[in-house]
């Protein structure tokens, strides 16, 4: 199909569910429990509608088309404040990598019913150990016959207390240096010795959940990609996409645009500061631009836009004068906001990197064994 004709066909899709409240409002990669149902409901939708994995083969489900025709569907969501997908750690994450490194068994298995949300996704990479330093993760998976028993925790697993399965990332070689000996799983979440503990966030909602591993067993056929090489595949799926960087961009000039208009009845030094801030967005969106031809721009960029959307919604708060105290839509984005600069890598990690990767200074004192006396 033509990427013009494309785009009119999904503008027209996307603004008929907006108009007969079928559209989920967009809310980022991590799916808030309230709306649930509605995500749900609206990739279902969307997948019947021929709006599912538009860039996936037709034979796991998808619309056999290219990633250009993705980045506009991804847009014109983001133009109309509306999630392109339901699952964010099951279309993008999941479904990459069972795209790039599954069996033709796992494709047939599990692409078609993630795209038409019969399947929800969890990622169960971080550990409450790890902090930054994923490599460091200590969740084992022991082999056992031919299958593999898991033990361990992982933390801040969004839709974990919702999902049938998971991307699961375990040290099946203990021996090997750091990255090394790390396997990357698709993991049963029905299985015996997994549970699932919500935490309360202080927004009231419990988006994020510490999940327990005790002897979960692994079937031969949830190993993803090399015995090993784990790590491999979980940075492959993990790196910046085109689509994002497009629907990034877009995302950000309707929040500005949004801000502008809550301004216009306010004093000229709103003006002033709603104008900085679209002048640092549209920075920042060209810098997202940027960062799949220099890998060592993503901690800037993620960085620079935790940042940005921190001080969009301290403004936002701020134009509504008094009204700001009072809760409404703009309270849970601002307490939404800070918890952003710990989800995939801290802020102060960025800097970190930034500052010794892009401007060249000196790597930071790593601490070392304590000192003896003679």
């Amino acid at each position: 199909m033509d990427p013009s004709e494309f785009t009119r066909a999904a503008e027209v899709f996307i603004d008929d569910a907006v108009e007969s409240d079928l559209a989920c409002p967009a809310y980022g990669a991590i799916l808030p429990p309230k709306l649930f149902d509605q995500a749900i409901a609206w990739q279902r939708h969307c997948f019947h509608g021929g709006f599912a994995g538009v860039h996936w083969p037709a034979a796991y489900g998808g619309q056999g088309l290219d990633n250009e025709h993705y980045i506009r569907w991804s847009v014109a969501c983001a133009e109309r404040g509306v999630a392109p997908y339901a699952n964010f750690q099951g279309f993008v994450l999941a479904g990459a990598a069972i795209l790039n490194y599954g069996t033709e068994e796992q494709k047939q298995r599990f692409l078609a019913p993630t795209l038409a949300a019969d399947i929800t996704w969890c990622q169960l990479f971080s550990e409450p150990d790890s902090g930054s330093d994923l490599a460091s993760l200590s969740t084992t998976a022991e082999p056992d016959g031919d299958r593999w028993r898991v033990t361990g925790q992982k933390v801040w697993s969004s839709t974990a207390q919702f999902s049938q399965w998971a991307i699961l990332l375990a040290r099946t070689d203990p021996t090997a240096a750091h990255h090394r000996g790390i396997s990357f799983f698709l993991f049963d979440m029905a299985a015996d010795g997994v549970e699932v503990r919500p935490l309360r966030q202080m927004t009231g909602e419990s988006e994020f959940c510490e999940v327990f591993l005790d002897g979960a067993v692994v079937e031969p056929d949830g190993l993803l990609g090399p015995l090993h090489g784990g790590w491999g595949v979980a940075m492959s799926v993990l790196a910046d996409e085109r689509a994002g960087v497009a629907s990034t961009r877009a995302g950000l000039k309707r929040q500005t645009a949004s801000l502008r208009h809550s301004a216009s009845a306010q004093q000229p030094a709103a003006f002033d500061r709603v104008y900085s801030l679209e002048a640092d967005a549209a920075a920042i969106g060209h810098l997202f631009a940027r960062v799949g031809g220099d890998s060592k721009l993503g901690p800037l960029s993620k960085l620079g836009l935790t940042e940005l959307n921190t001080r969009i919604t301290e403004t936002e708060l701020d134009l509504r004068g008094a009204g700001g105290m009072l809760v409404d839509a703009a309270t849970e984005p601002f307490l939404y906001a800070p918890g952003m600069r710990v989800a995939g890598g801290t802020s102060e990690i960025q800097r970190n990197l930034v500052g010794e990767r892009l401007l060249g200074l000196p790597r930071e004192p790593r601490p070392g064994p304590p000192e003896t006396g003679a």
